[in-house]
């Protein structure tokens, strides 16, 4: 069986403009800094800046 202390865990993104989250998986291995992406926020109604939270 798989374990879950490997190099992929689940990181929560919040939005820059509102209280959004969502959630994708990254390789620490890969990318140790914070992960920082562009996304659609359904709140807002825009593409807006997505940073990793903890």
């Amino acid at each position: 069986m798989a374990t879950n202390s490997g190099a992929r865990v689940i990181v929560k993104l919040r939005s820059t403009q509102s209280a959004h989250v969502c959630t994708t998986m990254k390789s620490r291995r890969n990318t140790p800094e914070r992960l920082e992406m562009r996304k659609y926020d359904p709140v807002v109604r825009r593409h807006v800046v997505y940073r990793e939270t903890r």
